[in-house]
């Protein structure tokens, strides 16, 4: 029998935009846990979510190949990852030349391995630790100009200690619902509804998630629900969503800290809803 407890914080190795570090210990205390053995989670990010939650497996998924790969490969061969990885990390490569020389290597390369060691690199250097790609796939993030960027060697260790008990597949979420079991819970991380029609931040992986896509996910739920497999969503708490969710079994509101206008306005509060179906 599984349970979420919680101990030290374990925090994800890499950096990630909506990262649920601060807020897993409110999902924690609303997910219900009685007979569930396995944690879905059909957007896993960076990953914070299941590392800090207890479960006897995991089956993790996300649209983003560059992000499913290199936690395959951490999890399948973490010794010699981490050695090639910190070599990124010394010498002359926080140098805005150096990064877009890397960048354009990365955009540039099919091997999947490369393209990982690169990714934790691109992830560390890059502008505000964002996960950005153009219209045509490319990675676009700018140099981030930090005085020392951090090797999450410590991360990376306890990341494929824990993901040994864990299944990481890249696809739509749709895919992670149809492989449910009854000692399931589900944990979602859609790409936000924007706070305002003009912040729409959501194309994370070069591909927007759209209001149909979130009603989509609120359907899935509802069957999830119907076998006895309860859901739990997170998003912004704005009209759209208030009437999305109006028929959860549980809704819980919260303040959250965001980094979201770059206009010197630094954070701002924003209140977060998260939806229960069970």
């Amino acid at each position: 029998m599984s349970h979420a407890k919680m101990n030290k914080k374990h925090r994800a190795f890499l950096k990630w935009a909506g990262g649920k570090n601060k807020v897993v210990g409110d999902i924690a205390s609303l997910l219900p846990l009685k007979g569930k053995r396995r944690l879905v989670e059909p957007f896993v990010g960076g990953g914070s979510v299941f590392l800090n939650l207890d479960f006897d497996e995991y089956l993790l998924m996300d649209m983003n190949q560059d992000l499913i790969s290199l936690f395959n490969i951490i999890k399948n061969q973490p010794t010699q990852f981490i050695l090639d990885a910190e070599k990124f990390f010394k010498g002359d490569k926080n140098q805005p030349e150096k990064y877009y020389e890397l960048r354009s290597q990365f955009n540039q390369s099919n091997d999947s391995y490369e393209r990982s060691l690169l990714f934790l690199y691109l992830n560390r250097h890059g502008y505000n630790g964002l996960c950005r790609y153009n219209k045509s796939g490319g990675y676009n993030v700018p140099f981030g100009r930090y005085k020392h960027p951090y090797f999450p060697k410590a991360e990376l260790i306890n990341f494929s200690e824990k993901a040994k008990k864990a299944i990481f597949i890249q696809g739509d979420f749709e895919t992670a619902f149809s492989q449910l079991r009854s000692d399931d819970v589900v944990y979602c991380d859609p790409p936000y509804s924007p706070i305002n029609p003009t912040s729409n931040f959501t194309a994370y992986a070069g591909n927007s998630f759209t209001d149909e896509d979130q009603k989509r996910l609120v359907a899935c739920a509802e069957v999830a629900k119907s076998k006895n497999i309860p859901t739990l969503i997170s998003n912004h708490y704005v009209d759209f969503t208030r009437e999305l969710y109006k028929e959860a079994t549980k809704n819980k509101l919260f303040q959250v800290q965001r980094s979201i206008s770059q206009k010197g306005k630094g954070r701002i509060k924003v209140q977060e809803i998260l939806a229960l179906y069970k």
